[in-house]
């Protein structure tokens, strides 16, 4: 007898360039599963078959004001199955760590193409969180614009609470047990 056949399963799929929306998408999954679900974890060119799942949480870089191409792929080939599952959707981009007037207003807006991305497959909701920013390799005009944006930190810049509040949200929503044990990250 499966000892995991009422259990409720989550897909956890990313697609990253650096490495932090792996990193949020590990999290998210190790912090499911400590709430008895079954939960699988794999990067968009690995995704598994959807109809083994009850839930997706779907992550993905963002890189000008858009989810990267694989992501968009993925959901355009996947379309009708999407539109029928419990869909979660996440980017990890620079704008969520903005600061000051006018880094906090554009922090808040949901850019076009990733709106209108979520809104075709109906999903449940979708965060931005912060990721890691870099100074090495970041062009002069570049570094001025984020900071006249309200910013001049660099380095890891997720919010490691506010990933786990939004964990809970599905948590929650899907009617999960509490966590067993809390998800230590730096």
């Amino acid at each position: 007898m499966d000892k995991d056949k009422d259990k409720h399963r989550i897909a956890v799929v990313y697609a990253t360039e650096q490495g932090s929306t792996r990193d949020i998408a590990e999290f998210i999954g190790t912090e499911l599963s400590g709430r008895d679900a079954v939960v699988e974890l794999a990067d968009i060119d690995h995704a598994p078959d959807l109809s083994r799942f009850d839930t997706l949480v779907l992550g993905s870089a963002v890189h000008n004001m858009k989810l990267l191409p694989a992501v968009d792929g993925y959901v355009h080939a996947h379309h009708d199955e999407l539109t029928k599952r419990d869909v979660w959707l996440f980017s990890v981009g620079l704008a969520p760590a903005l600061r000051g007037p006018v880094g906090r207003r554009l922090a808040r807006l949901v850019p076009r193409k990733i709106a209108a991305l979520r809104d075709s497959i109906a999903a449940h909701d979708y965060q931005a969180f912060a990721g890691r920013y870099d100074r090495d390799g970041i062009s002069l005009r570049t570094r001025t614009l984020y900071r006249l944006l309200g910013s001049g930190q660099y380095g890891d810049l997720r919010n490691w609470a506010e990933i786990r509040s939004w964990t809970d949200t599905i948590a929650r929503s899907l009617r999960l047990p509490p966590a067993r044990s809390t998800t230590i990250h730096p």
